[in-house]
């Protein structure tokens, strides 16, 4: 009777929990039994591994062998395990010296062959190898990922012989070297300076980037909303490491590729369509998975024509947009993903997108007007800090020679240094400044609390509103470079609540 120990990793969520692969092999009639809750796909992997012990000309045990994962009660999937199981098999039988196994976590699917496939989830699992104090022995194509996690001893192999001989050490296993990256990129992002006109809604997307504040652009169509839009991740600063490794941990569980590593740092943009689903855009599925909100995380979720989505996908948006998380509860299945995004939305005016035009196009009645803005709801509308009206510009405007525009970099300028003394104060974008600190690093003079208090009445604003006002005007006060909120700092953050309305006749005029 033999026994093996191997270490390996599954998914949970955008974490990868340790897994103890044991194998024993005994007296008794040939079989093979898999167990600690293996999914489908885990236990189809005993003739993968058969087959591949086969194709490397290695014997498989002629008696029992018993598989088990540990934890029991951990869900196991995918084919990530073959490579441990195939391996275990090698060392209960003899085959394999057991020396060096526990100093590694192996991760990889086996082809018939014995060739190592990719799998997904790599980069989460390849954070909890480094802190296990462990090396990573993974399939070749998955080696580049895994690399951008730092100090972490990586072994590629490309074939199930390649892992014996290192193990055998008769052919040890080359350490992976991440390819230097390249200084040039061949696809720079859309630069700001190529909108036409729209000074207050370019001033608005600086405010936006400076803060992290969400952000609503109302207008008819083709005033240049979604040109917009695509300019904001160019006037964002860049990532962290450590954001950066959160949001490559979330495509990493998803399977999507990951950028060049010369953009790695680039703050993810997602533009779903209308018709996505609830699921699509929060996650979830039987095994629980991210949705286009975490993989917006510390970036841009665009939502593109607002009210044609689904009411109540939209809804799912108001507990992530003030928590920066989602929790998706399934019978058999929890999980937790991170959503700090950044929401970016733009509406037409009107069901027809012409109200207010000054040629007169538009016929939509009260009624249907209140009835188009009415699918996005008074809760939800609440927590978008800025809503702007995005006008038509005139022939001259659009036809005329372009006037010098500020490019993407002098305003990314600036809006690194607000940035800069937010994070210097508070640790964080305004954005995110908990509600007892707005005192410390809000407070306003007796002319601003007379401002705010006089807004809050005629604009019948909630407390919510109130305390999104006042870290928009931090915000604004941070472009300034000025310690302290001045009237006019108050008052122009007022002006950004352009929907807060009590008046019918406010929120269906132009």
């Amino acid at each position: 009777m033999g026994l093996s120990i191997l270490h390996s990793r599954a998914p949970y969520g955008i974490q990868a929990l340790e897994v103890i692969v044991e194998v024993q092999t005994a007296g008794g009639l040939p079989g093979l039994s898999i167990v600690g809750l293996p999914e489908l796909a885990v236990r189809e992997s005993k003739d993968r591994v058969r087959g591949a012990l086969r194709s490397g000309s290695f014997k498989f045990p002629d008696g029992r062998v018993t598989i088990n994962l540990a934890p029991a009660d951990l869900p196991k999937e995918g084919g990530r395990f073959d490579l441990p199981i195939a391996l275990g098999i090698l060392g209960a039988s003899g085959q394999l010296q057991a020396a060096s196994i526990p100093e590694h976590e192996f991760i990889g699917e086996l082809a018939l062959s014995g060739t190592l496939r990719p799998v997904s989830g790599v980069l989460p699992a390849a954070l909890a190898a480094r802190a296990a104090g462990r090396a990573l022995v993974l399939p070749l194509e998955n080696a580049e990922e895994a690399s951008l996690v730092r100090e972490l001893r990586i072994l590629p192999a490309r074939h199930l012989l390649n892992v014996c001989q290192h193990l055998n050490q008769v052919e040890p296993l080359a350490p992976y070297q991440p390819q230097p990256s390249h200084a040039q990129d061949s696809h720079p992002p859309p630069d700001l300076a190529e909108v036409r006109g729209q000074s207050q809604a370019k001033r608005a997307l600086e405010i936006a980037a400076a803060g992290a504040h969400s952000l609503l652009f109302v207008g008819p169509p083709g005033t240049g909303k979604s040109m917009l839009a695509s300019r904001l991740p160019g006037i964002l600063p860049p990532l962290s490491e450590d954001e950066a490794l959160q949001t490559a941990a979330v495509r990493s569980v998803v399977g999507s590729r990951q950028p060049e590593r010369s953009r790695w740092r680039e703050r993810p943009y997602r533009a779903p369509h209308h018709t996505a689903s609830g699921p699509a855009l929060v996650g979830g599925g039987s095994h629980p998975r991210p949705g286009e909100i975490s993989l917006a995380h510390h970036g841009v979720l665009f939502l593109d024509e607002l009210p044609e989505f689904d009411r109540r996908v939209l809804e799912v948006l108001r507990e992530p947009i003030e928590t920066g998380r989602i929790h998706i509860s399934r019978a058999a299945r929890q999980a937790e993903f991170p959503a700090r995004f950044q929401l970016l939305a733009a509406m037409n005016p009107c069901p027809c997108g012409h109200l207010g035009d000054p040629s007169g196009r538009c016929r939509c009645t009260a009624e249907q007007v209140a009835r188009y803005r009415a699918r996005i709801s008074g809760p939800l509308l609440d927590r978008i800090d800025m809503q702007l009206e995005v006008p038509r510009l005139s022939p001259e405007e659009l036809t005329g020679p372009q006037p010098p525009s500020e490019c993407s970099a002098a305003v990314r300028e600036r809006v690194c240094a607000a940035r800069a003394r937010a994070e210097a104060r508070h640790g964080g974008p305004n954005s995110q400044l908990q509600p007892a600190d707005l005192e410390r690093h809000c407070a306003l003079d007796n002319v601003g609390r007379a401002l705010i208090s006089t807004a809050m009445q005629r604009l019948a604003l909630s407390a919510r509103a109130y305390h999104r006002i006042l870290k928009l005007a931090r915000t604004i006060a941070d472009l300034d470079d000025s310690p302290r909120i001045t009237p006019a700092h108050l008052s122009e953050a007022i002006g950004y609540r352009r929907l807060d309305r009590s008046d019918t006749s406010a929120r269906h005029g132009p």
